[in-house]
């Protein structure tokens, strides 16, 4: 007869955090503050957390590998050296040219399938998803019925209502945005033009 395995309450919960780069840049943006990557994670993660940091992936896309987009490209490989360097993990897909001005670098199948993948090779109890993208609400359900808890950070005016109604919670990083250092009037992205 097999005994039932009691479950360890003496150790840390584990926590695995994935990162939309793209949509938590434009949410932080989206309240006039660049992003502080290292007190974002101590904010999520930190040691009054109670919690063990497994890992926190970065899914990034670089602009697109042409002369064009050259200089941008170069400035976003020193963005993840650095994020690399400061122990994060980061995983990135080449862009593809798209409106003008514009590259797009679709991550969301990776960072699905990762998230899948990390959920069976390292077992987290919590997967925290940093995005406001409705389109990981599946995914959420997903690791839930793994019995993984979920919680989805983003700032209230990006975070779509499916993704929102799929997570076991919501952390409003709007707080922690603010905090921030502000960004200059420089740094803010062009506003998209619409064509006529």
């Amino acid at each position: 007869m097999r005994q039932k395995k009691e479950p360890n309450f003496s150790r840390p919960v584990r926590l695995l955090i994935l990162v939309d780069e793209s949509n938590v840049g434009s949410s932080a943006r989206s309240v006039g503050r660049g992003l502080d990557w290292l007190r974002l994670r101590e904010f999520l993660a930190g040691s009054d957390s109670g919690r063990e940091l497994v890992e926190m992936v970065v899914y990034a896309g670089l602009p697109p590998a042409i002369p064009l987009w050259q200089d941008e490209r170069d400035k976003k490989n020193k963005f993840v050296h650095w994020l690399r360097a400061n122990g994060f993990m980061v995983v990135t897909k080449d862009g593809a040219p798209a409106d003008e001005g514009h590259y797009k670098a679709n991550v969301d199948v990776m960072m699905a399938l990762d998230a899948l993948e990390l959920s069976v090779d390292i077992h987290p109890d919590v997967v925290i998803l940093v995005t406001g993208d409705a389109d990981f609400a599946y995914l959420a359900t997903k690791l839930r019925r793994r019995g993984i808890r979920v919680e989805v950070a983003s700032v209230a005016q990006n975070l779509g209502n499916v993704l929102r109604a799929a997570a076991n919670a919501v952390i409003d990083l709007e707080a922690v945005f603010r905090s921030f250092e502000l960004t200059p009037v420089t740094d803010l992205p062009a506003p998209r033009r619409k064509r006529i």
